[in-house]
């Protein structure tokens, strides 16, 4: 089972089961219905998805195992109760899809364990077409909640996949033809590059950057130029800025 807030989180959910044309296991609980509220209420009628009218206190019940930051419901919640729960897409699987393409844009995120840096990465992944984001197992952000709701529903979207070895990772991006992209001090200026069609771009924690073997793994070391007083920009603008640069 898994439990949405944020309203632009529950809306994009809705949207994706629109594509998809079912939202079996969906169900709505809310309290007053404002505005906004009605509007995903309707939506939910369209895909016959229940919605209840409660109580805030039972709302609250609904979120109390959820990270305390995910817990502000705004007086709805989608609970998703599937009775088969889909195996997650695996880097193998999308790898073997993005290998026979001619372009392809993948992320890979080191060591960013705010999960509202990589839901604000992941937003900015959407909406500049990246193909495929890449966590590690460990040593990353690990509560999906606030990545959906730091995503604004992005992560609806985006095929997300985590995997053991992110430099692991990276070797077979460049066996299957990408040109790997690194994010660090000392690098090449972003407007400099020459993109290929297929390009991966490793991001890294503010405090570290990309690891050392990570570092060694890629192909091109890519820098922002800043003249400010501080070291670093935040990492999930510092993203946003490169995907861009990337894409145009």
């Amino acid at each position: 089972m898994r439990t949405v807030t944020g309203f632009h989180a529950i809306e994009e959910a809705l949207r994706a089961a629109t594509e998809a044309g079912s939202a079996p296991g969906f169900r709505l609980l809310y309290t007053k219905p404002g505005p906004r509220v009605k509007k995903i209420l309707q939506t939910a009628g369209t895909l016959a998805i229940p919605a209840d009218q409660t109580t805030t206190q039972e709302l609250d019940r609904a979120v109390a195992k959820l990270p305390e930051t995910a817990r502000d419901h705004r007086g709805i919640v989608l609970i998703m109760e599937l009775a088969e729960e889909k195996a997650p897409l695996s880097f193998t699987e999308a790898l073997a899809e993005l290998a026979i393409r001619e372009q392809g844009l993948v992320l890979l995120l080191d060591s960013i364990t705010d999960p509202h840096n990589v839901g604000a990465i992941i937003r900015s992944a959407d909406q500049f077409g990246v193909d495929l984001v890449v966590l590690p197992d460990h040593r990353g952000a690990s509560d999906p909640e606030i990545i959906a709701r730091a995503s604004a529903g992005a992560a609806s979207w985006v095929p997300v996949v985590r995997v053991p070895n992110l430099v692991r990772a990276a070797e077979q991006l460049k066996d299957a033809g990408f040109w790997v992209f690194g994010a660090d001090a000392g690098g090449k200026a972003a407007k400099e590059l020459e993109i290929p069609e297929k390009a991966a771009l490793i991001m890294g924690s503010e405090g570290t950057g990309i690891s050392r073997l990570l570092r060694e793994t890629c192909d091109t070391i890519v820098s922002i130029p800043t003249r400010g007083k501080l070291d670093s920009l935040n990492v999930s603008v510092a993203a946003g800025i490169l995907l861009y640069e990337i894409r145009r």
